[in-house]
């Protein structure tokens, strides 16, 4: 079959568009996620089998998912000792959440993962999965700006921290002891910080002091993509939807902070797009039951 002209040309800018942005950023690993934009959807899902020896935390850290969507996405699997050939969804597509903007951080609390859509160069969508703030700590949503950049880091240990944990020194310089990892983006004068991490495992979890944390082989590839004075916002979008090539869509992620009613929430969604009619009612109410993380098609 031949393809249109215009298919072809098209196709062809975006991925030029990319490799455009892999020169300037230098060396990306193997999965990174920077799509072509602009876009509803970015990303593409996939089924892999488990190898000998392999978790689940491994396999999300080799497609830069964070724990918490490989777990979301394959219910039922011990994602610490899943069986040797056991298919696994690997959830690599994304909707893009409705506060990203070009020239806007979103962190996405519900789903944890960062959003960027650069307003200069090839247009194209940064997505990073995160880690953030535990019970009692948590991560605060709210409208922020990058107020610095910093590569190597020290990490001048908060009291609060140093009575958890006496032995640590008042400040842990540079190097693979300190949990800031190689770079960070400062968004507050107390504290608030996304940056690297020492320990990856807590990437896609709600384990830190309210930070947000990004694989070591990412927060380079964030660093050299925002300028100093970039707004953030860190929002709640449990529920997300989006048109792409005709089909009508739906993400969900279980989110207890939320406190919404997920029904209503996606009602919402589905009205302002004038897209009602166009909804297969069981499709919905299951993507809805089952809150996998995944964009699920919910149209007739």
């Amino acid at each position: 079959m031949a393809f249109p002209r215009v298919a072809i040309v098209k196709r062809w800018h975006r991925r030029t568009a990319l490799l455009a942005w892999v020169a300037l950023l230098g060396t990306l690993p193997a999965e990174a996620a920077v799509f072509p934009g602009p876009g509803e959807v970015v990303g593409r899902s996939l089924l892999r089998e488990v190898r000998p020896g392999e978790s689940l935390i491994e396999v999300a850290r080799t497609y830069d998912l964070g724990f918490n969507e490989i777990a979301a996405a394959n219910p039922g699997l011990d994602p610490f000792v899943p069986p040797t050939g056991t298919p696994v969804t690997i959830p690599g597509e994304h909707v893009v959440p409705a506060a990203v903007a070009p020239g806007r951080l979103v962190v996405n609390l519900s789903e944890l993962r960062l959003y960027f859509v650069p307003v200069s160069g090839p247009p194209v969508v940064a997505t990073f999965p995160v880690g953030t703030g535990s019970e009692g700590t948590e991560t605060p949503p709210g409208s922020y700006r990058v107020m610095e950049k910093r590569a190597d880091p020290p990490w001048h240990v908060p009291l609060s921290i140093r009575r958890e944990h006496p032995r640590l020194p008042a400040v842990v310089p540079p190097g693979p002891d300190n949990p800031l990892g190689s770079h960070t983006l400062r968004l507050t004068d107390d504290g608030l910080m996304i940056h690297g991490t020492n320990r990856p495992w807590g990437v896609g979890r709600a384990v830190s002091h309210g930070c947000i944390r990004l694989y070591p082989e990412d927060i380079p590839v964030l660093f050299r993509l925002v300028p100093v004075g970039t707004p953030v916002a860190i929002v709640r979008e449990p529920v997300k939807v989006a048109v792409q090539d005709g089909r009508l869509l739906i993400e969900v992620h279980r989110d207890d902070g939320a406190q919404i009613d997920y029904a209503a929430e996606a009602t919402r969604l589905i009205l302002a797009r004038d897209a009602l009619g166009q909804v297969n009612a069981l499709r919905l109410f299951r993507a809805l039951a089952e809150k996998r993380g995944v964009p699920v098609d919910i149209g007739r």
